[in-house]
């Protein structure tokens, strides 16, 4: 039997490029045909379901990480990708090497690091709030919550925020690497500055565990409490593997047995007082998870 020919360069591009058209109306078989996400399978079905409803719709989106190392020239295929599936949008992407030469039409790039708050207040002047943030850069820890406290606010409402690769919270950072290994020399995949401890509030998991508590704001039972930014503006949080989906909108609305986090007065009654002041109750400090 004759053993097939490998395609060409020339026939890898053309089926390529045919594939994408045949799939770019599906997140999860698009996704598989660009070497960009880890998973792209587990990745694309989740794409599919939040971003599908935004598809035909003009946005800004911006992907921070566009990929390629410290090559130049390299990359750029998830900006490609993200082109391709929202026809009439523009795609940014950041990256802290120079990535100017995978720019084409509705796709912009710009050099800098996503922990440069600076820059990225920058980026936001000259291209206005986004649509869609998705957040493929470093993967360190730090990173990814400080990014997030600058340009979540930078999203417009009914916009979507997404971190992917969180397991890089489990990672031991150089710190813990001592705590479990008797080799000094920590590896690399350490900078990420994860931990071992699944409740260090330095990792990106845990502090987006904290805001799933902003959803129910109005549920606190904490007099003179006043809502943060987050409280006010996130109106869902999904969790999945190595991937997060936080969705902008308003959250202002009123709780149901509490007003102004104090029970309301029926409630009050109901249990035979006219203040909880009346009960000496200690109230646990809240923290703002805002605050850079």
């Amino acid at each position: 039997m004759l053993a097939a020919k490998k395609s060409t360069p020339f026939f890898q591009k053309l089926q390529h490029q045919v594939m994408s058209f045949l799939y770019q109306n599906d997140l999860s078989k698009l996704l598989p045909l660009y070497s960009s996400k880890w998973n792209p399978h587990l990745f694309g079905q989740h794409y599919q379901e939040h971003f599908a409803p935004l598809k035909n719709q003009k946005l800004k989106i911006l992907e921070i990480g566009v990929g390629g190392y410290d090559d130049p020239y390299s990359g750029g295929d998830s900006l490609r990708m993200w082109k391709q599936y929202f026809p009439k949008s523009m795609i940014y992407g950041i990256d802290i090497v120079n990535k100017k030469a995978l720019e084409e039409d509705r796709i912009k790039i710009f050099q800098g690091s996503q922990d440069d708050e600076l820059f990225l207040k920058n980026v936001v002047a000259e291209t206005g709030k986004f649509d869609i943030i998705i957040d493929d850069g470093s993967h360190r820890n730090d990173h990814v919550i400080k990014t997030f406290k600058i340009l979540f606010p930078e999203l417009n409402d009914g916009g979507i925020y997404v971190v992917e690769d969180t397991h890089t919270s489990y990672i031991p950072s150089y710190d813990n690497w001592s705590k479990f290994s008797s080799n000094d020399v920590a590896p690399h995949w350490a900078e990420y500055g994860g931990s071992l401890d699944l409740y260090d509030q330095k990792t990106m998991m845990n502090f987006f565990k904290r805001l799933v508590d902003c959803l129910s704001h109005q549920e606190f039972i904490h007099p003179e409490y006043t809502p943060n930014y987050f409280d006010k503006h996130i109106v869902g949080i999904h969790f999945y593997r190595n991937q997060i989906f936080i969705h902008k909108g308003d959250n202002t609305a009123p709780g149901n047995v509490v007003e102004n986090n104090i029970l309301r007065p029926e409630f009050l009654q109901e249990i035979g007082i006219k203040s909880l002041t009346e009960l000496n109750l200690e109230f646990p400090t809240i923290d703002d998870p805002t605050r850079l």
